[in-house]
């Protein structure tokens, strides 16, 4: 784990991976978030990369981590070739109700669920 400086100059221990599932979990049904969105929540917003290569790995954390609700700052399915074939990200979107056009979220600022609205700091 890094080390990290949090608001009040202490220094504690933290397990980003860990703290972008915890948040990625939280993402309700037929809403969608974004990389940038979960790093600037979580006091990196210049570590989007680093939040997609945290959802690139969920598939193997238990429970099941809903890594489809995560998409690019324009609502790009930017992340679809790593969840198979045959359009999956797409589909598991939109069992949930978020309509897709051409590897796009329509209507993304209504979809957006941003954490720092939500969750808060």
């Amino acid at each position: 784990m890094a080390k990290k400086q949090v608001r009040d100059g202490a220094i504690q221990e933290r397990d980003f991976f860990a703290d972008v599932m915890a948040v990625v979990r939280q993402i309700p049904r037929g809403r969608v978030t974004s990389y940038g969105a979960i790093a600037k929540y979580l006091g990196a917003a210049r570590s989007a990369r680093i939040v997609g290569y945290c959802m690139n790995n969920s598939h193997t954390v238990k429970p099941r981590i809903p890594a489809h609700r995560v998409v690019n700052s324009a609502g790009i399915l930017s992340g679809k070739h790593h969840f198979g074939p045959d359009e999956r990200m797409r589909k598991l979107l939109e069992r949930e109700g978020v309509k897709v056009k051409n590897d796009q979220v329509v209507e993304f600022a209504k979809r957006f669920w941003d954490p720092m609205v939500e969750l808060g700091l």
